[in-house]
């Protein structure tokens, strides 16, 4: 391997490149080498993390929109948690999960296929558009109703569809079976025993920017007539009241390195979580391989076998995921690594596409600067 300002040096070019040709205006990024105790951490930065409607240079220690991240850093977590003290099974079924009656076939719907996008449901709705509400939780209320009205797409446990609408219902399934508020599980079982509350957090609404902490901004929506900055991006958890299973959580560039070095060290063995069992982690760490042209495993994604966004290195037992933002992280037992990558992708709109191609770009370059190739 490279050495440490070796290895930082070529993540500032990459993510300098980045910036030159127009993916995003801003990126933090991070390396990390597991080995419990003595992980090694290489941040680098680059970039403005506003550049309407006016300039900001970006720094370390900004928060992220960190959008779909949501599913696996927290939602995921959380359903472990769960799992740890009985309350919840992976083949406990919708009617039981909701404590509600539910007709047709999505009461056939487990919680491993909410897990593993095989639930059949969609991927999409713009709730947000058609629901009429007069508060947050009205809007919650009306919601689950919907979602449990909506056609099955595909035959459940049978074909994998990428379902936001599946981690909106665990969200819902985690409030009710731990009789707490989605957010606060989340900070008090998953980042509070590895002291990350302040470096991962929901930001609820109505929300107000308190102290010193900065956020990258994204878009300007056209919706909300305003560039959004430490307000949840994505529309639907929005009206949900900016805290959902699906999205909502923000985080800066320790917060998550922290996070995916203490999974990666569980999965290795050399770490625990107080309120999960690592052999239940392990197990969701899997490629769900019954369910046809899949890549996912229980929470967090695999790579696809052609054109993978985490590059043509990664060992296949790798997991990540992607958010909307433009933010990402990948996990490499097979070589103790964590990449991470978080940029305002959607700032000032949610137009560009170019990340497809960076990302690929981007943790081939680290992992020919680590010398894995």
């Amino acid at each position: 391997m490279n050495d440490i300002k070796h290895i930082k040096n070529d993540i500032y070019k990459v993510l300098e490149k980045g910036i030159k040709n127009k993916v995003f205006a801003g990126a933090v990024a991070a390396v990390g080498i597991g080995n419990g105790e003595k992980s090694i951490k290489i941040e680098s930065m680059c970039g403005n993390s506003s550049i309407y409607p006016q300039q900001e240079e970006i720094g370390k220690d900004y928060y992220f929109d960190l959008a779909s991240l949501t599913k696996p850093l927290a939602t995921t977590l959380a359903v472990l948690c769960l799992i740890k003290i009985k309350k919840l099974d992976l083949d406990e079924k919708l009617p039981d999960l909701l404590e509600r009656k539910i007709e047709g076939k999505k009461k056939e719907i487990k919680l491993r296929n909410l897990l593993s996008h095989s639930s059949g449901l969609p991927a999409y709705r713009e709730y947000f558009n058609y629901i009429a509400h007069e508060n947050y939780d009205d809007f919650n209320i009306k919601l689950l109703n919907k979602i449990i009205d909506e056609p099955l797409n595909n035959v459940t446990g049978k074909k994998a569809e990428y379902s936001d609408l599946g981690f909106m219902l665990l969200g819902m399934i985690i409030e009710k079976k731990s009789g707490v508020k989605f957010d606060e599980f989340v900070k008090n079982n998953i980042f509070m025993p590895l002291k990350l509350e302040d470096k991962l957090f929901f930001n609820r609404l109505p929300f107000v920017i308190k102290g010193d902490k900065k956020f990258v901004a994204t878009e300007k929506c056209m919706w909300r007539k305003k560039v959004l900055v430490g307000e949840v991006s994505d529309e639907n958890a929005y009206a949900m009241g900016g805290v959902s299973g699906h999205a909502g959580l923000f985080g800066n560039i320790e917060g998550v390195l922290s996070l995916t070095l203490n999974i990666l060290d569980q999965w290795k063995g050399r770490k625990k979580h107080s309120n999960y069992k690592s052999s239940d982690l392990k197990k969701f760490l899997n490629r769900q391989k019954e369910i046809e042209e899949n890549t996912w495993a229980l929470g967090f994604d695999t790579p696809s076998l052609k054109k993978s966004s985490g590059g043509d290195y990664l060992s296949p037992l790798s997991v990540g995921h992607l958010g909307f933002t433009g933010t990402s992280f990948w996990i490499d037992p097979t070589r103790d690594l964590v990449m991470i990558l978080l940029t305002n992708r959607i700032h000032p709109n949610r137009n560009n596409e170019k990340i497809k191609e960076f990302r690929p770009y981007f943790h081939n370059t680290i992992m020919e600067s680590l010398g894995f190739v």
